[in-house]
């Protein structure tokens, strides 16, 4: 697998496009820290880390729907910086999601981030996802 982060997001389109209530993808750093990220904007509606045979890990995730249409939450889950062709960013040019509705989310020397927690450090990085 040469691209992991598209692999994530396309498992958890895939899964909400299908119907499914969980969606199980294998763990890394990087994609637990997104997967937090998510949950604390109210993307998904809960997660679990779970250790593997390999010491891998897998990651639980509960995708949330509206209660009264059953659409996704997550209406775009798109992937901005690829393999191919890396997009960094710096302080002054950190996208807007959505005129601040979306969140976008950064990979900076702090860590991975929020495009909104980026820009109050004053810090740029490297674009990996838009989410809205």
């Amino acid at each position: 697998m040469t691209d992991p982060i598209s692999d994530y997001l396309t498992r958890i389109r895939n899964a909400q496009q299908a119907g499914h209530r969980f969606v199980e993808i294998p763990a890394s750093t990087l994609k637990k820290k997104i997967t937090e990220i998510l949950y604390d904007k109210g993307y998904i509606l809960k997660y679990k880390f779970e250790p593997t045979e390999n010491n891998q890990g897998v990651i639980k995730i509960a995708l949330k729907y509206d209660a009264t249409t059953k659409t996704p939450v997550i209406k775009n889950l798109s992937r901005v910086s690829t393999p191919g062709l890396r997009q960094y960013k710096g302080k002054d040019e950190l996208p807007r999601v959505l005129s601040g509705l979306g969140v976008a989310i950064i990979s900076t020397s702090k860590g991975v981030m929020t495009d909104k927690e980026a820009r109050n450090l004053g810090i740029g990085g490297e674009v990996l996802c838009e989410v809205f």
